[in-house]
Order: C-alpha cells, then sequence, then structure tokens
C-alpha cells in the first residue's frame, strides 16, 4: 500500500508541474523582441558606415584629397608630407572589414534565406564596393577567406590584387543578376542610397563593375567585358548617383562638416593646383570649389611644406574649401553619372566600346557642371581651349576633367591620379619620401595577429612601404 501511495504522489507532482510548464516560454517572450531580423535592417549602417570612412577628413581628406592635390593643410600636415598615422590606417582596415564587409556578407546570408534577391544583390554590391577600396589602398588583401570567422578563419589568406578584382567583378556580375530578377525588395527607410529603388542599385552594379575594369585595363584586355556592360542598365543621369545624402546635424552630418565647421578644424585648405587650374583657365566651378581667403582672392598652397603656419602660408591667406562643400547636408559621392562618362570616353577612345570618345567626355562635362550648379556655364567652358575635346590629346582632357570633377571624392581622386598620373603633380616640398604614395602600408597589427599571412603578402608585394607598387600599378 505504502508503494502505491507514493506512486500516487509522484503521479500527481509530475502532472502538476507539467501542467504548469505549459505555455511556460510563450508568457516568458517579449512580444516586442523580433527573432529574426529582416536582412534590409542592415543596410542602413553599411552605407552609412562605407561613406563616414570615405569621406572622413583623416581618411579621405589626408590620404586623399592631399595625396591627390585638391586640399593643402596649414598646419598638422604630418598625412600630407606623407608621414600617415598607424592609428588611422588601422582605422581604414578594421572599420571597412568589419562594418562594412562583415555586415553587409550578414545582410547577404539573411536574404538568401528570405529568398530576396534584391537584398543579396544590394548586400554583394557593398562588400564588393569595400574590397575595391582596400584593394587600391593596400594591394594583396583578405578577400577568399575575409569575415569567415563563424567558420574558424581568424587568421585568412592574403590573395592577389588580380584574383581580388577578378572576384570582386563576379561579385558584380552575380549581384546584377539578382537585382534585375524582380524578387525581392529592399526598406526605402533603411536604403539610404537609393530608397529602395532596386533598378538604381542594379545601375550601380553595373557602373562600378565598369570602374573596376578600368581600373585594371592597363593589365588585362578588357574590351569583350565593357561591351557586355554597355548593354546592360548603367547610370543614365545625375539622378543615378550612388551617394549618401547627410543631415543637418551631427552624429549624421557630412563627415567634413562635422571636422572642418562644427570641429574648426580649419587647417584644409585648397591646393595651388586646384586653385591654379581653374583661375588660370577661367572654370566656373572656382567659386564653388573655393572660398576667397582673408583678402579677398583665390590663393591656394603647394603640397606639403614642413614649416606651417608661417606668413607665406596660414590660416588667413590660403583660401578654404568652397562654402558648398561645407554643409552638414552634403551627400557622400560613392561614384558619380560624370565619373562613369569619363570612363567611357577613354574606353571610347581605346576603341574598346563603339561611341563617340567626343560625345561622352562633353556628356561628363556637361553632368559635372550641373551637380555643382554651373550648368548654364556648359557651353561657353567646353568652348574653351582648356575644355574643348581635342582628339590629339583626348586622354589628358580626359583624365583632368575626371580629376576636377571628383573634387572631395578622396579615395578616388588619389587612385584614380596613381592610375592616370594626370594631371601632373609634383610630391610634397618637405615629404617624408620623394614620391606621392602608391599605397599605404598594412596595419601594424597584422604582423602580430595575422604574422605568416602578413608576411607571404609582403614578400609577394616585394615590401610593405608607401612606394611599393602593386599588381595595377606595376
Amino acid at each position: 500500500m505504502k508503494i502505491l501511495k507514493y506512486a500516487l504522489i509522484v503521479t500527481f507532482v509530475v502532472s502538476i508541474f507539467s501542467s504548469c510548464d505549459k505555455g511556460f516560454e510563450e508568457l516568458n517572450k517579449n512580444p516586442n523582441e523580433p527573432t529574426k531580423v529582416p536582412s534590409g535592417l542592415l543596410l542602413a549602417d553599411v552605407v552609412r558606415n562605407t561613406g563616414n570612412n570615405l569621406y572622413s577628413t583623416f581618411i579621405g581628406g589626408d590620404m586623399g584629397e592631399c595625396w591627390g592635390q585638391h586640399w593643402a593643410k596649414v598646419q598638422y600636415n604630418d598625412e600630407a608630407r606623407y608621414i600617415p598615422r598607424s592609428s588611422i590606417i588601422e582605422a581604414i582596415w578594421k572599420n571597412f572589414y568589419e562594418d562594412v564587409v562583415s555586415d553587409a556578407s550578414q545582410m547577404e546570408a539573411l536574404a538568401a534565406k528570405e529568398g530576396n534577391d534584391a537584398g543579396q544583390g544590394a548586400a554583394i554590391v557593398m562588400q564588393a564596393y569595400a574590397y575595391l577600396i582596400l584593394t587600391d589602398y593596400f594591394g594583396d588583401i583578405p578577400f577568399s577567406e575575409a569575415a569567415k570567422a563563424q567558420e574558424g578563419i581568424f587568421t585568412p589568406k592574403y590573395d592577389s590584387q588580380q584574383d581580388v578584382y577578378h572576384g570582386v567583378i563576379d561579385m558584380l556580375n552575380r549581384a546584377s543578376d539578382l537585382l534585375a530578377s524582380g524578387r525581392g525588395s529592399l526598406i526605402s527607410t533603411s536604403d539610404l542610397l537609393y530608397g529602395g529603388d532596386v533598378a538604381k542599385w542594379e545601375k550601380f552594379a553595373n557602373s562600378l563593375q565598369f570602374r573596376a575594369l578600368m581600373r585594371i585595363s592597363g593589365k588585362e584586355d578588357v574590351k569583350d567585358r565593357l561591351t557586355t556592360l554597355m548593354g546592360k542598365p548603367m547610370f543614365a543621369s545625375n539622378d543615378d548617383d550612388a551617394e549618401l545624402t547627410y543631415l543637418s546635424a551631427k552624429p549624421n552630418a557630412n563627415p567634413i562638416w562635422e571636422t572642418v565647421v562644427d570641429g574648426v578644424r580649419e587647417e584644409f585648405k585648397v591646393n595651388s593646383v586646384l586653385v591654379d587650374m581653374l583661375q588660370n583657365n577661367s572654370d566656373p566651378r572656382l567659386d564653388v570649389y573655393v572660398a576667397k581667403n582673408a583678402a579677398g582672392e583665390y590663393r591656394g598652397k603647394p603640397a606639403g611644406i614642413f614649416d606651417l603656419p608661417s606668413d607665406d602660408y596660414n590660416y588667413d591667406n590660403v583660401s578654404p574649401i568652397g562654402s558648398a562643400y561645407l554643409q552638414p547636408e552634403k551627400p557622400a559621392v560613392f561614384m558619380s553619372y560624370s565619373e562613369l562618362l569619363f570612363f567611357q570616353a577613354e574606353a571610347a577612345k581605346q576603341g574598346w566600346i563603339t561611341g563617340s570618345a567626343k560625345d561622352f567626355y562633353e556628356a561628363g562635362v556637361k553632368a559635372n557642371l550641373e551637380k555643382n550648379g554651373k550648368g548654364d556655364d556648359y557651353a561657353t567652358y567646353i568652348a574653351t581651349p582648356f575644355a574643348a575635346y581635342n582628339d590629339a590629346n583626348a586622354m589628358e582632357k580626359i583624365a583632368t576633367q575626371k580629376w576636377l570633377a571628383l573634387f572631395c571624392q578622396g579615395a578616388e581622386t588619389w587612385t584614380e591620379w596613381r592610375r592616370t598620373k594626370i594631371p601632373a603633380l609634383t610630391p610634397a616640398i618637405d615629404g617624408n619620401i620623394n614620391e606621392i604614395p602608391s599605397r599605404i602600408p598594412y596595419p601594424s597589427i597584422e604582423q602580430s595577429v595575422n604574422k605568416d599571412n602578413y608576411n607571404a603578402a609582403v614578400s609577394s608585394l616585394g615590401g610593405d612601404l608607401l612606394t611599393t607598387k602593386f599588381w595595377w600599378l606595376n
């Protein structure tokens, strides 16, 4: 009887606890906490982090606009003299890998699970964009094993720049196909580039691929691939530009405004190469790009002088950056219609695509003047000896106008100048090296956390210096 009694008690207790546990999970769930994050919500941070790094005065400014000689500095000008800070080098590496590549990779994986082709496509475009920035700054970089910590890869190998470019071009082809499929969508409020317009993302993917192919055109035959792209949707007006529009206040304002205006870092000025070119050729963009100095004159400063400020070049007598480019809402341009047109002009001149190099060139000039509020001056400007197309020196004309059109787009300014070497630029007067840098060294932390792969990459490149030439520069 005792045994039966205990058995009944145990049965009763178990049944009580079982019934109490029923629905316990549901009762303890927070209905406001999503168990699944929609892939599209990740896009805003990916785009914002890309724009903030590109437009940082310490990245796109010091190691972009100053090295490409749109800007100059009248104090704190170590970077302009080719002495970059190790902390900024590490920030470029860390920010693009962790805040762009890694997050966009997660977005791609989530979008794939959702069956959202549009989300996958946009995520792949942003990864490709970041890889292009990284390889054009450093050379050989982790690519095939990058952003794979979840797979146990914590010390990724460095891929050759050639392999990175091939991989990125494949990514952009895949992204274009996904974006063209008509499946899926983007959250308009999280899409800070195009407000959910998938067709414009497809144009961006193809236009960015055109840029990548032109970058390596000195090393490979790109004719057939460019011809194929000409049959796909690409930028067709300034309205297609890939750009992040900022807001009027920190922390969502343009980083150049945040540093120069809000942070009162007025040492960022304009370079004499830019001022002289604009002023000597009656370029209508002069008063947009350049503000007058304290004496009411347009006056630039040569690159990289050691002992500053001085009577020769100081805060008062060197022109600031034009006020139009110091607005908090000024967009960060990832790629523009005018840039694409100048690439197409070059490709047409080389016979790689059909069409008139002159027509592409003139359309590029016009598009950039319109972007800067100077469209009404186009007819007069394009008739000047400086701007008028000339088949005999077409490549110089195209590259010069592209350099002018890239004002305040530091990474692309420096990168395109390295490719074309136009216009002719003199290295910093008191530079730490006697040439404009070809790249930036790898972050020092790589020498400890990824030593073997770092050493292999340095050996492949032939050094880890500012002057080391990588694949498409050789």
